[in-house]
């Protein structure tokens, strides 16, 4: 295997470990990194609308 393939793997093993061993800290990432990309998102939109 490849150096590619091991850091993928090790990586998806550590995101395992940290849903399983805390789960409410892992779901408020989850919110807090959605949360953040709707309010690019929104910004954009603005932007946007306001060129036009």
């Amino acid at each position: 295997m490849n150096l590619k393939k091991i850091l993928i793997w090790a990586g998806l093993a550590l995101v395992l470990f940290y849903v399983i061993s805390q789960p409410n800290g892992a779901a408020g990432l989850v919110h807090n990194l959605l949360g953040s990309l709707r309010g690019g998102a929104e910004a954009l939109i603005t932007f946007v609308r306001n060129l036009f």
